[in-house]
This record gives structure tokens, sequence and C-alpha cells, in this order.
């Protein structure tokens, strides 16, 4: 018997108890769903911090008051916020001109929340915060309408505003928000330019800021320290000399700083690199917790599949010493079960996979990027697969290995 029949049989032998094979079909369903969902969600991060980086420039880095490491438990930290001071521009005035790797440096001030409105329209809670120019070059960004503010705008510590998208579409609903006026605090401020849409992280709007001009940020909301303090956004003059630029920052953050020899970084300097090896300190360990627990739903549904597959052999055993005595060989026998077994699985996890990718668009367009990729789509058909494969091992073992007149005297 040649495997076109194989299948045809196999098939066959599933739509024969269309009842019973969907609720052996089930347990796979629920646990291919289940782990593609989380190995979707796991792989949407990560491809989400990826695009994060490549979005601010994998060769920029930022010089900021802490680090990741001064984060590691409370005496860290307590003992990084007495030792670690706030960035100051005198700092950034002092890598701008000694600085000989640096192509473009710029900066940011932390952001603060605050009531926005134009007319009766108002948004609580916007992130409001201020940069220097020349943060649209180093981070990217992508102006949907209208432009960044400009030097003389900030040296004149001007009050216009760049936007997210849900800031523009909420307080102009109709016409183009460029040259709208709206309220930050009371306080009139002009929109210049608005940022394409980013959707949301976590269920956070990634949308819904207010970008000012870092001075015009300084003289409106108050000293830049602490909650307001500074961060410096840095790229090198090329990807050949990023290593040497983090080293030289790093030199002349420590001069201005007067840190002596052998005495740790009171700032921190936070890389691309620092980002991803942090990501993947993390979610290692999370990612093997939340698969091992679908996984679980796997193995059950195996344990089901064989189960039903001996009832099967039980219920053909008849048939089995019919063809046996007609020739059919144990090999023939044996490849129709495991066949079976593992297109009823197969089916099982192809109908796991679409309700995963369904599961996936609806977590993506309400609450965080999910990425099934056709690579592993294609593994988890094959995994589903080659569980049916080994859970119908044993029943078809046991059914080759009938003798077929016992089988033929069979009830």
């Amino acid at each position: 018997m040649n495997f076109s029949e194989t299948l045809k049989l196999a098939l066959s032998q599933i739509l024969a108890h269309k009842l019973r094979s969907f609720l052996t079909l089930l347990g796979m369903i629920i646990g291919v769903t289940a782990f593609m969902v989380v190995w979707s969600l796991i792989q949407g991060f990560n491809k989400y911090v990826d695009e994060k980086i490549a979005g601010i420039g994998s060769n920029s880095f930022s010089v900021r008051r802490f680090t990741f490491e001064d984060f590691k438990d409370i005496d860290t930290i307590a003992a990084a916020q007495r030792r670690n001071k706030d960035l100051t521009f005198d700092e950034l005035e002092f890598v701008v001109k000694q600085a000989q790797t640096v192509g473009k440096i710029g900066a940011r001030a932390n952001p603060n929340s605050a009531e926005i409105k134009r007319g009766a329209e108002k948004m609580q809670g916007v992130r409001v915060d201020g940069a220097t120019p020349n943060v649209i070059d180093i981070e990217n960004l992508d102006v949907v309408e209208g432009r960044f503010f400009s030097d003389s705008e900030n040296e004149g510590a001007s009050r216009v505003a760049y936007v997210g998208k849900d800031v523009a579409d909420r307080l102009v609903p109709f016409g183009s928000p460029v040259g709208a006026e709206i309220y930050i605090r009371g306080i009139p401020y002009k929109i210049i330019g608005v940022q394409k849409a980013k959707g949301t992280v976590f269920g956070m709007p990634q949308d819904s800021f207010v970008t000012v001009p870092i001075k015009t940020y300084a003289s409106q909301f108050g000293a830049l320290i602490r909650g307001r303090g500074l961060y410096f956004l840095i790229q090198p003059k090329s990807e050949k000399l990023f290593k040497d630029s983090v080293e030289e920052v790093r030199l002349l953050m420590r001069i201005k700083r007067r840190v002596t020899v052998g005495e740790k970084d009171n700032f921190g300097i936070v890389t691309p690199d620092a980002i991803t090896g942090l990501k993947d300190r993390v979610f290692r360990t999370i990612s093997v917790v939340v698969l091992v627990i679908p996984s679980i739903a796997l193995i059950v549904s195996a344990i089901v599949i064989m189960n039903i597959m001996l009832v099967a052999v039980t219920e053909r055993t008849k048939e089995i010493g019919i063809r046996k005595s007609l020739g059919a060989r144990q090999a023939d026998i044996l490849r129709q079960f495991m066949l079976e077994s593992a297109t009823l699985s197969a089916i099982g996890g192809l109908m796991g996979l679409i309700l995963a990718f369904v599961l996936g668009y609806i977590i993506t367009v309400s609450f965080f990027p999910t990425s099934i990729s056709l690579f592993s789509a294609f593994i988890a058909i094959g995994v589903s697969g080659a569980i049916g494969i080994l859970a119908g091992l044993f029943p078809a073992w046991r059914a080759a290995r009938l003798d077929p007149i016992e089988a033929l005297r069979a009830d």
C-alpha cells in the first residue's frame, strides 16, 4: 500500500468518527493555541525592542543619571541615588567641545504629566517633555505632518509643540492640527508638528505626548533636575567609532565630574547592547517558565491521542485480521495507524495555529504587538505531527503485532 492510499484511509477513519475526532483534537488545538500565543507575545516583545533600538539608531547611545545595574536591588539604588548627580547643560557643552568621535549630541528632559486643553476638549495625564532640536535626527523621528522645532525656537524658549497622533486627533478632530493652539497647564502653545502613530505597548498609548523645546520646558516646568532631569543622546561620527565614542564620552564625563581613578562612574551610559542584554536576561527565564505551562497541554493531548488510538485498535481488530489475511504486512498496519495518529494531531495543530493567529491579531490591535513567523508556523504544525507519531507509536505497534487468526475471531 502506497503513501497516498494510506493517507486516504487515515482521513476516512478520522471523518467516520467526527465527534470523537474533534474531541480528540481539542486538546491539541488548545495546547498549540496556548503555546503559539505565548510564543507570539515573546517574539513580539523581542521584535518591538529591536525596532525601538533601530528607531533611535543602533549607532546611538545615551548618557543618563542611572544605568540598569543601579536598579539591581534596594541597597544599590540607594547608593546610586547618593552617588549619581543630575546631568547638566555645562556637561553637555563640555562633551560637545571636547569630543572628537561624536557626530551629534542632543538632550531630552524626563517627562511630566499634564492636562492639555483646546476649547472644551481636555486630555488628562498627557506626557510632556523637552528636547533639543537635533533629537529629530538622532532618534529618527517620523514626522507625519508639519515639522520639528528649530534652534531659534529653542534658544528663544518659544511656546511651540510637537505632538503625538492621539493628541492631534483628539484636540483637533477636523482640519490640520498644524498651527492650532493648545493649552498646557493653562499656557498657550502652537502645534508645529505631528508624529506618525505608533499604537500601544502593554496597553500604554505611545501617541499621547507633547514635546516642546528644552529651554521652553525648563522655563515653564521648572529646573531640569530629578523627575525632570536631563539625559544626553549621542550619535558617533560612524559605526566604526561607536565603541571609541562610548569610551571617550565616559572619560570626558569622568573628567568633568572629577571622578578619580578606581572610583565608580557617578552617571550611566546606556547602549543598544545593554538594552538587548537586559531584555535577554529578564526574558530568558520568563520565556522558559511561561512556555512550560502550555507545553503541559500538549503532553496531555498526546496521552489523549494515544488512548483514542488504542480504542481504535480494539474496535478494528477484525479489520486488521482481514487485511493481514489478504497480504498486508506488519509494516503496512504500523504505517497506517501511525499516519492516522499523525494526521489527526497535525490537523489539531493547524486549527490551533489558525486560532493563535486570530487571537494574536486581537491582542496586537488592543494590547501589545505579537509576531508569528512563517517558520514558527511550520514548526508548530511539524511538532504537532511529531507528537501524533509518538502518541500513535505504541497503538500502531500493538495493531501490527496482532495475530491474524486471533484478530479474525474477535467479536
